[in-house]
């Protein structure tokens, strides 16, 4: 029995250390298209993102990333028309704005500022054909 403690006091140790690490910049979330407020990140930095809905044939994501200082439209981070959440890692420090469209759908993202050692922890993934966008660094 002290074995299996002292095996989860060092998994929630571990676990508590590497969310140390991660520090949530900006949280969005909405039903209807929006223009975010603006965020400052340093690279590395993640967006961790939800899709949900009750109409999935019907429901629609598209998230782009805006220079917030120009207006600059950088690029498109996500498409997606099926429920679904996923992580994506940047490596532009900035400060910037999503333009998030959405039909149908329940969305949320969080903008997370990570240490350039733990995205080595982050690896793309092949993009699935339904839900676009890119996932390369």
């Amino acid at each position: 029995m002290k074995l299996i403690a002292k095996g989860l006091l060092v998994l929630l140790a571990s676990a508590h250390m590497a969310a140390a690490d991660e520090r949530v910049v900006r949280e969005f979330s909405g039903t209807s298209p929006t223009l975010t407020g603006e965020f400052t990140v340093e690279s590395p930095w993640l967006m961790d993102w939800r899709l949900n809905g009750d109409y999935e044939q019907l429901m629609a994501l598209d998230i782009s990333l805006i220079d917030a200082r120009t207006g600059r439209h950088v690029g498109r981070v996500k498409h997606t028309k099926v429920k679904s959440n996923g992580l994506r890692l940047f490596n532009e420090s900035g400060t910037f704005k999503l333009r998030i469209s959405s039909t149908l759908a329940r969305w949320s993202v969080k903008i997370i500022q990570i240490e350039p050692e733990d995205a080595e922890r982050y690896t793309p993934r092949e993009v699935n054909p339904l839900q676009g966008g890119f996932n390369s660094n």
